[in-house]
C-alpha cells in the first residue's frame, strides 16, 4: 500500500511541476529605471505576435494592469514602449515509471510495476519588451515559459495573468521576491 501512495505523490509532483511558469529578464544595467513613468503600447511589434487577437488583448490587459500597479500610467506621449513577442512548442516529456524490488530467481523488477509514459504538451514563451522612447533602444526585456492551457476561456485568462505578473515581477530589477 505504501509503494501505491509513494506512487501516487510521484506523479503527483511529476505534472504539478510541469505546470510552473519560469522566467527570466535582461536589462541594461546603465538604464535609470526612475524616469519611466508613462508607457503605451508599440502596436507594429504586436501586431507581428503570432497569437489570436484576443490573447494579445488579454496579454496587454495584464501588462497594463501590473504597470499601473507599479505606478506606470498608460499615455499618449510615453516614456516607453511595450512590445510583445510569442513563440510556441510541443513539448514531449517521457516518464520510466519502472520501480519495484529484486526477487530471488526472478527478475530485477519481479513485483514491482513499471512501464513507459509520454505525454505531450503545447508550451508557450512570452516575451515582453520595454523601449526607450528617447533613445528608440530595448532597455528590458522579460521572459516567460510555461504549458498552454487552453480547455477554457477561464483558464486560459488564469494562465495569461500568472504568465505576465510572474514576469513583470522581475521588473524594475530589483523588485523581484526571491
Amino acid at each position: 500500500m505504501k509503494t501505491l501512495s509513494l506512487f501516487a505523490l510521484i506523479i503527483t509532483l511529476t505534472f504539478t511541476s510541469c505546470s510552473s511558469v519560469k522566467v527570466v529578464s535582461d536589462y541594461d544595467s546603465k538604464t535609470d529605471f526612475s524616469k519611466y513613468k508613462t508607457f503605451a503600447f508599440y502596436k507594429p511589434g504586436i501586431d507581428k505576435a503570432k497569437i489570436s487577437d484576443l490573447d494579445k488583448k488579454r496579454i496587454m490587459r495584464e501588462i497594463e494592469t501590473n504597470l499601473t500597479t507599479k505606478g506606470i500610467t498608460l499615455s499618449k506621449e510615453p516614456d516607453m514602449l511595450v512590445s510583445i513577442f510569442t513563440k510556441e512548442k510541443e513539448r514531449i516529456d517521457v516518464y520510466n515509471n519502472n520501480y519495484g524490488y529484486w526477487g530471488y530467481g526472478y527478475g530485477p523488477w519481479y513485483g514491482g510495476y513499471g512501464g513507459t509514459s509520454v505525454s505531450t504538451a503545447t508550451e508557450g514563451t512570452l516575451y515582453i519588451d520595454f523601449i526607450d522612447t528617447k533613445k528608440n533602444e530595448l532597455f528590458w526585456q522579460g521572459i516567460g515559459v510555461g504549458d498552454l492551457v487552453m480547455s477554457s476561456v477561464e483558464k486560459k485568462e488564469a494562465r495569461i495573468k500568472e504568465i505576465v505578473t510572474k514576469i513583470l515581477a522581475q521588473f524594475p530589477p530589483g523588485s523581484d521576491a526571491k
